[in-house]
């Protein structure tokens, strides 16, 4: 359980070195944003997809 803990610690400082250097995460290409007037809505389609890559190749290299 520690491994595991030190892991997601390591992911959380990777992913908010990468939003510090300019990474421009949440607003990819992509995903898809609709203004109209004071009304704003918001899929992040790219940025699922690719948090569900990353995601799933994290959680490969655990089980192994």
């Amino acid at each position: 359980m520690g491994k595991v803990l030190v892991l997601v610690g390591l992911a959380v400082a990777a992913v908010g070195l990468l939003v510090m250097l300019g990474v421009p995460l949440g607003r990819l290409p992509g995903d898809v944003v609709v203004r109209r007037g004071s009304f704003t809505f918001y899929v992040p389609i790219a940025t699922s997809v690719v948090l569900s890559l990353l995601l799933t190749l994290v959680f490969v290299f655990l089980r192994r």
